[in-house]
């Protein structure tokens, strides 16, 4: 049995491009970059970036290229494809991209207001203008004091 799954969780280089094949199927491509952060035996800290090339094919494409923008947080499941073609000079070049096959957009970039400080570091002020922009939500009440029949129960 074979394996070819992956799980990316990154953010979007640069706007998706969208075009449509001769058949008339969209596909949009992007670029994912995503860190990995590491301490190394010397007690010092060392990150690495990778850059992952991400092909999005039919409505997904449309989707991709409608809500994600340059720094977009984004969750791609898919499998890795490598591709040959032909340059100019008649030489042979090889590609690896993330064929995607289920996309999950991240949380929606805060308002500008909100933006003001630095992303994970919230001063009192910033607390408070999140604390605003939170619609109340009313939690509802369950009264255990009633008898539950059983032709009540849905099963």
């Amino acid at each position: 049995m074979n394996l070819n799954k992956v799980f990316l969780l990154g953010r979007v280089t640069a706007n998706p491009e969208i075009r449509k094949t001769p058949g008339g199927q969209s596909v949009s491509s992007f670029t994912v970059v995503t860190n990995r952060v590491w301490t190394a035996k010397n007690g010092s800290k060392q990150q690495s970036t990778e850059f992952h090339n991400v092909v999005v094919w039919g409505r997904q494409a449309e989707i991709a290229t409608q809500f994600l923008t340059k720094g977009s947080l984004v969750l791609i499941e898919g499998r890795l494809q490598t591709r040959s073609w032909q340059n100019k000079t008649g030489e042979t070049k090889y590609t690896t991209e993330i064929i995607c096959e289920r996309i999950q957009l991240g949380p929606k970039p805060m308002s500008s207001k909100s933006e003001a400080g630095s992303f994970g570091n919230f001063s009192q002020d910033n607390q408070s203008d999140i604390k605003e922009d939170v619609p109340e939500i009313e939690i509802p009440t369950i009264d255990i004091e009633e008898e539950t029949k059983p032709e009540d129960l849905p099963f």
